[in-house]
């Protein structure tokens, strides 16, 4: 019998190359969330640090010009830090897309490999099937062949 031939072998590999695909770009908006969340932190601590030196500045005495320009500094940090949660949030959306488009994917590529599998399964039914028949041909031509003479 033939060698078995799965018809759709290009389409999967095709959709494992996708998913692979994917699998990357889910990775790389990953870190990028991973990169923001930390800049977020960064500033936050930056302003929380600013906020503590206002206060304990305060305490000792200091000029109004120095603390219009620490609320200035506060408020400059409040304002970077929104605008990174905004683009975190982007982030996040944009990610959550990609993880949609990489479940799809495996959806579709494990659709192709259980069709592969069944056929596969039918082949080795049929190889098997063609075998017996075969041992049963030649078993049968031998016993003829024996009571023949």
């Amino acid at each position: 019998m033939k060698k078995f031939n799965f018809p759709l072998d290009t389409v999967l590999n095709y959709k494992d190359q996708t998913l692979d695909n994917l699998k990357s770009e889910h990775a790389i908006i990953l870190a990028q969330v991973v990169q923001q969340e930390q800049t977020i932190h960064a500033l936050s601590e930056q302003r929380m640090a600013a906020c503590t030196r206002f206060r304990e500045e305060t305490h000792c005495g200091m000029t109004v010009s120095a603390m219009r320009e620490y609320e200035s500094y506060i408020t400059y940090m409040q304002q970077r830090i929104l605008y990174e949660e905004v683009t975190l949030k982007k982030l996040r959306v944009k990610e959550e897309q990609k993880r949609n488009e990489v479940v799809e994917a495996r959806k579709e590529k494990t659709s192709i490999e259980k069709l592969k599998e069944k056929k596969l399964d039918h082949y080795n039914k049929e190889v098997l099937r063609s075998e017996e028949l075969f041992i049963e041909e030649f078993v049968s031509n031998t016993m003829s062949v024996r009571n023949s003479r």
